[in-house]
């Protein structure tokens, strides 16, 4: 079971702040993201976003990582500050 984290904008869009997925077998992070999308088709437009930061295990991410049963991913749009 891989736990996945919505933050900020991305949360209020998706209205979803956490949700759980079972992988079968080690999977990218952008299986996992493609996964999301089929059981959620209207998240598409928002968790394909190009500018879309991802974390897993806590520690920024690319999309071609692996993700394992028990891992935590987490994705987020871009932080600005001032």
């Amino acid at each position: 079971m891989v736990t996945i984290l919505f933050f900020a904008r991305l949360r209020e869009q998706l209205s979803c702040e956490k949700t759980q997925l079972e992988i079968t077998a080690p999977a990218t992070i952008g299986h996992v993201r493609d996964l999301l999308i089929l059981k959620n088709p209207h998240w598409a437009e928002f968790l394909n976003s190009g500018s879309l930061l991802v974390a897993l295990n806590q520690t920024m991410a690319k999309v071609s990582q692996i993700v394992s049963d028990g891992d935590e991913l987490a994705f987020f749009p871009p932080v600005t500050g001032g």
